[in-house]
């Protein structure tokens, strides 16, 4: 950020009083601009042993497969823009079962929320953003083209959990530098 805003003047990087973190900081007016973690969220489509991903039209990741699932938008609940996001990206109407997975991508600043949800009707084709949609059961996912480490490790709860009879919530943490 080189701008404020609210004024347009120029801002730096300092700790504002009664804060511990660097952050934005308008050189003018004084406005403290914060930047917080961005919000994916999104379900994993069931239909019977089945599950529904889509293959991305859209970078990053372009062509390889994914659950529905995208940045949370100002003004709606994470289980709206799970919906939404099913419906944007693979044309599919969905009822959540409940929240399943939570991701912390703190080197990101990202977090990822899915949703298991149900099918409502086999009427689902691609969004602008997939190329494709399709059902797959397990033994079906492409293991070796699934666009992103989140929706690889939610998968493996899934389908860990399917096997047990009994689906948990599951949290996970991903860093990509070192600790």
């Amino acid at each position: 950020m080189n701008f404020c805003s609210q004024c347009g003047g120029p801002l730096s990087l300092k700790v504002p009083a009664g804060d511990n973190r660097p952050r934005h900081v308008c050189e003018r007016c004084g406005t403290i601009h914060y930047q917080n973690p961005k919000m994916v969220v999104g379900c994993i489509p069931e239909w019977g042993d089945r599950l529904l991903l889509c293959r991305r039209a859209i970078e990053p990741r372009y062509g390889l497969w994914t659950l529905p699932a995208g940045f949370m938008e100002n003004g709606e609940t994470v289980a709206e823009c799970a919906v939404r996001e099913t419906l944007e990206e693979a044309g599919a109407r969905v009822e959540l079962l409940g929240l399943y997975n939570l991701i912390n991508l703190p080197d990101i600043n990202q977090v990822y929320l899915m949703y298991r949800a149900r099918l409502l009707d086999l009427d689902f084709h691609p969004g602008a953003e997939s190329l494709e949609t399709a059902l797959f059961t397990e033994a079906e996912i492409p293991w070796d083209k699934i666009a992103f480490r989140t929706i690889h490790i939610t998968l493996e709860h899934y389908y860990a959990d399917r096997r047990r009879g009994h689906f948990d919530v599951h949290v996970n943490d991903i860093y990509h530098r070192p600790r």
